[in-house]
């Protein structure tokens, strides 16, 4: 037996084989043009691209792994000088000055308040 989705009693009841597989009278549609591929785009290879393009511009790699690999004995993260000292020292800061304002604020909502 065939069941349907009764949309008046909002219940499952019996039906026939084409009512239960075609609801409300709609009928399979059979498409004769085949769907568009996905991924219909053509794409570029690597290898078909040329060697140079401009918008690559010049490979600074080398210069800088030269340049942070060098034996100094500074860190990575303070090797280009003051700007890295000054944004390293505000970072600092700021992590120290946070975590003093959550002490004093967990220390303030810690005590009882006075009625």
């Amino acid at each position: 037996m065939y069941y349907k989705f009764s949309g008046f009693t909002q219940r499952l009841v019996g039906a026939t084989a084409s009512a239960a597989y075609n609801p409300q009278g709609l009928k399979p549609i059979v498409t004769t043009e085949s769907p568009a591929p996905v991924f219909g785009t053509t794409t570029k290879l690597a290898s078909d691209l040329p060697a140079t393009d401009s918008f690559l511009g010049k490979n600074k790699v080398p210069d800088l792994q030269k340049f942070f690999q060098k034996p100094d004995g500074l860190p990575v993260h303070l090797k280009r000088g003051v700007p890295d000292r000054l944004l390293y020292r505000t970072t600092m800061a700021l992590t120290i000055g946070g975590t003093i304002y959550c002490l004093v604020a967990l220390y303030m909502a810690s005590q009882p308040r006075n009625q």
